[in-house]
This record gives structure tokens, sequence and C-alpha cells, in this order.
């Protein structure tokens, strides 16, 4: 696995500060940030996901949070066409 260094949260103090690579392989981010919260949780559960699907975190996964000011270091595709799964 090759990583690439994508960004750190601006203003960052010396340690605990969200961070993004890219795996340059697969293109998967890796990203670490602060977990969230069980209200955060909790809320993401009521607003749901695709119909059907659980809205139960697996112990294999978890769920942070990440602020806005991120968001510039995340890749976009070169078309809207490749967007996430919205389940429709």
């Amino acid at each position: 696995m090759t990583l690439k260094f994508l960004g750190i949260w601006p203003n960052t103090p010396d340690d605990g500060s969200p961070t993004i690579w890219l795996e340059e392989r697969t293109g998967d981010l890796i990203i670490q940030s602060w977990k969230a919260d069980e209200e955060t949780i909790r809320q993401a559960q009521e607003a749901g996901s695709v119909p059907g699907h659980s809205t139960g975190v697996p112990d294999h996964e978890t769920v942070i949070r990440l602020p806005a000011d991120m968001l510039q270091f995340i890749p976009r595709p070169d078309s809207e066409a490749n967007g996430g799964n919205s389940g429709t």
C-alpha cells in the first residue's frame, strides 16, 4: 500500500489533528479525524441511509467527524456521474 499525503487540518496543533491520505493503487481515502460522539451517531442513524440498509455501525467500522475546512483536500471525480451510492 502506498499512501500519498493530501492535507492536514489548517492551523493544526502538534498532535491529534485530522489528516487525509490517498491510497494511490485503489483511490481509497484514509482519514484520521475525531470520533463522532454518541449524539452525532444517533442523529446519523435517525437520518437513515438507502432504503432497507441497516443504520447500525458494525464493530469493524466507526463514524468520524471531518471538519468542513478539510473538504478542500478530498479529490473530486472528473465527472459527477462517478458519484457515490445515493441509493437511486
